[in-house]
C-alpha cells in the first residue's frame, strides 16, 4: 500500500530509542524527510547514520530537553514546515500516589505533558497558517486501564488522551488532524530492562525474563516496529478522515482490564 508520504516532512520527539526511533524509521521508509529530536546528542547520531544507510531521505537531528519550554520554540523556528509531528518524549516513573512526590510528578509532566501540550501549540499555530497538517501523540494505555500502581503515569495519559480528543475535534477547520496512539506494554530497552530486573528480583536470573510476559495476549508485549507501522499509517493520507481519535494498540488489554 502507498502511504503517500514520500516527499513530506517528519518531526519525531523522543526519537533516538523506542518507540520513536521505530517511528522514524517507518516514515523514512516511506519517503519521508525526518527530524529526530531527543535529549541525548550521542544516541541521536547513531541513529541518524542507521536511517541514511537503509532510506534516501534528508535526516536531520536536534538534542533538545523538552521539558524546557524555550527548546520547543526553537524547535518550532528551525522546523516551521513540517507535515508530521509525532510527540513521543517523556517516559512517567511507576508507583503509587504515596510513592509518587511533587516534585517527582512536576518534573515527569514537564516532558511529557506539559511538553506535549507546548509542541502542540507551537506547531499547530504554523500549520494552521499553511492549512494542512498531522499531529501524532504517542500516549498509553495507562489512561484507560488506571493502574494505581503508575498513577502519575494513568493522570498524565489521561490528560493527553482528553487532550487530543479534544484539539482533534476542532482541528479539521483547519485542515489538521490530531490523533492519540496508545500503545500498551511495548518491548523497548526500557521495559526489557524492567522486566530482567524483576526477572532477577524474583528468581535470582535475569536469563528468564520472557517468562514475565507469559500472561500478556500473545506471551509478549508490542514490538516498538508495530507502533512505527501504526503512527506512520494514521499519518497518512489513506487515514485522511480521522481525527480526535484514540487508537489503543494493547491486543486487548485495556478492553478487558487485564492487569500486567
Amino acid at each position: 500500500m502507498d502511504l503517500q508520504l514520500a516527499g513530506k516532512s517528519a518531526l519525531i520527539t523522543g526519537a533516538s530509542r523506542g518507540i520513536g526511533r521505530a517511528a522514524a524509521q517507518t516514515l523514512a521508509g516511506e519517503g519521508c524527510d525526518v527530524i529526530l529530536v531527543s535529549r541525548s546528542a550521542g544516541d541521536l547520531a547513531t541513529a541518524r547514520e542507521q536511517i541514511r544507510q537503509t532510506c534516501n531521505v534528508n535526516v536531520q537531528v536536534a538534542a533538545a530537553d523538552l521539558s524546557d519550554s524555550s527548546k520547543v520554540d526553537e524547535l518550532a523556528r528551525n522546523f516551521p514546515d513540517i507535515d508530521i509531528l509525532v510527540n513521543n518524549a517523556g517516559a512517567i516513573p511507576g508507583g503509587t500516589l504515596l510513592d509518587i512526590d511533587e516534585r517527582t510528578w512536576r518534573e515527569a509532566w514537564d516532558l511529557k505533558v506539559f511538553g506535549y501540550i507546548n509542541m502542540c501549540r507551537a506547531f499547530y499555530a504554523l500549520m494552521t497558517r499553511r492549512g494542512r497538517g498531522v499531529i501524532i501523540n504517542v500516549t498509553g494505555n495507562a489512561a484507560q486501564t488506571h493502574d494505581p500502581e503508575y498513577i502519575c503515569g494513568v493522570t498524565g495519559n489521561a490528560a493527553l488522551t482528553a487532550f487530543s480528543q479534544s484539539l482533534g475535534s476542532v482541528s479539521p477547520k483547519d485542515g489538521i488532524r490530531v490523533i492519540s496512539v496508545n500503545p500498551g506494554p511495548v518491548e523497548t530497552d526500557r521495559l526489557v530492562g524492567l522486566m530482567k530486573k524483576k526477572a532477577l528480583d524474583r528468581t535470582g536470573s535475569a536469563d528468564n525474563w520472557r517468562e514475565l510476559f507469559k500472561p500478556l495476549p500473545f506471551a509478549r508485549g508490542c514490538a516498538p516496529a508495530e507502533v512505527g507501522a501504526m503512527i506512520a499509517f494514521l499519518a497518512s493520507e489513506r487515514c485522511s478522515y480521522n481525527s480526535g481519535s484514540i487508537v489503543t494498540i494493547d491486543a486487548g488489554l485495556s478492553a478487558r482490564s487485564f492487569n500486567f
